[in-house]
């Protein structure tokens, strides 16, 4: 059955492989079920209920990624996109948290609207070569200032923005020896050597007495407080136009990178380095916004952390179904899940990165119009602390340097459209 529903053959890949890839991604995104219902808490919706919320939402995009894609990428609510929400529009804006929730479901019923027009998957396939290569790095290089920052080996500095963090600190050092522990166990072709490194670091922690042992089983709260309370009506006041666009906008970007940056690192781009399947994979993201917001949590995405279950040799949905099984247990496993610090998760990340960043290497660098552009999207990712803001300097640089340099026959209609709602998202809402 599992044959039938996933081709794992046709993958080069088997069931063992594809449940310990599985265990890799959720072990480095568990962490959105205990920062997401922290961050949301500070509108006023109740922890708890947000908690459920983001399982549940996270276990249905992910499963429908699986089914209907056969993708091995999992969804859960965005970072970036929930701290929008909490303190750019709730807090902000002075806006309730439910008809910031309603402005959540619209965004996803446009979503989906979109992705049935196929307009969502000709921008997506609209990307030039060299900025997908890019959008790959740059997720890579993203992923590394995660890692890192989640290691305790950089900080925030009022002078310089970022610096060296305390590498005395025996979590640093727990993490950079995860990192160490995994690369060598990948060289030595160990099978689960992401996941030997993040089980690895977190038994070293429970033993120094750095975590604490927090149990296993746990009843899952009520979602009653947040479930079924958006506001639609109040999100569609013209004010709100400009929140629900960005939403949009944002979350388009944020998936379409990472499903270009995931699937060029797993093989899956056709050789054409388009997306088959892609109009599916689309609509799991798209309803699971729906659906997320229904249950009471911010936009749900396509998380960049399914390429340490990649890494770690996952190929298709048996992947994300595996993710999507194990959100689920969390609502019962809660503590024993909150046990894995951010610091164990960091080394995978980091060495994700490594992997991620070798697109760079393929990039045309005899033609500086594709490679400037290239470089900008890349960097463009870490430093703005955004896939979307990278990709739109990408897309913004590229079309400037071909028109300038003479080459803009090389612009499709696609890309200059891109282009032209980057520049009307910057200049009317930053």
């Amino acid at each position: 059955m599992l044959e039938a529903l996933f081709k794992l053959k046709e993958h080069g890949t088997s069931v063992k492989t594809e449940v310990i890839a599985g265990f890799t991604t959720f072990l480095t995104m568990a962490y959105i079920i205990f920062v997401n219902p922290a961050i949301l808490a500070q509108t006023g919706m109740d922890f708890n209920a947000v908690f459920v919320a983001t399982c549940l939402a996270a276990a249905f995009g992910t499963a429908v990624m699986a089914l209907l894609a056969n993708y091995p990428i999992a969804l859960a609510p965005g970072m970036g996109l929930n701290a929008y929400f909490t303190f750019a529009v709730v807090k902000g804006m002075g806006v309730p948290w439910q008809t910031a929730l309603g402005a959540v479901f619209i965004s996803g019923v446009i979503f989906v609207l979109v992705s049935s027009f196929k307009l969502r998957e000709v921008l997506v396939n609209a990307i030039p070569h060299s900025l997908k290569l890019a959008i790959s790095a740059g997720v890579g290089l993203f992923l590394a200032i995660i890692g890192l920052k989640s290691a305790g080996l950089i900080t925030a500095s009022p002078v310089t923005m970022v610096q060296l963090g305390d590498i005395h600190a025996p979590s640093t050092l727990l993490a950079v020896f995860g990192f160490f522990l995994i690369v060598a166990l990948e060289y030595r072709k160990v099978k689960g050597a992401i996941i030997i490194g993040v089980l690895g670091v977190t038994l070293l922690s429970i033993l120094f007495g750095l975590t604490e042992f927090k149990g296993v089983f746990s009843p899952p709260p009520s979602i009653a407080p947040t479930f079924m309370q958006m506001d639609i009506k109040g999100a569609l006041n013209a004010g709100l136009l400009g929140v629900v666009f960005i939403f949009f906008f944002v979350d388009l970007f944020d998936t379409t990178g990472t499903l270009v940056g995931v699937s060029h690192r797993s093989g899956l781009l056709d050789k054409d380095g388009k997306l088959p399947r892609l109009k599916k994979a689309l609509f799991a993201d798209s309803s699971a916004i729906m659906v997320g917001a229904a249950l009471g949590t911010s936009s749900v995405t396509a998380y960049v952390e399914s390429a340490a279950g990649v890494a770690a040799g996952g190929r298709t949905g048996l992947t994300s179904l595996v993710v999507a099984a194990l959100f689920l247990a969390a609502l019962f496993v809660a503590p024993l899940a909150g046990t894995v610090p951010a610091y164990a998760t960091a080394p995978a990340l980091c060495y994700v990165a490594v992997l991620m960043a070798r697109g760079l290497a393929e990039i045309d660098w005899d033609d500086i119009t594709e490679a400037a552009p290239a470089v900008i999207t890349a960097v463009g990712m870490p430093f703005t602390y955004s896939i979307a803001d990278g990709i739109a300097f990408g897309f913004i640089s590229y079309a400037a340097i071909k028109v300038l340099a003479g080459r803009y026959k090389d612009l499709s209609p696609a890309v200059l459209i891109i282009t032209a709602l980057w520049l009307v998202k910057f200049a009317a809402f930053g």
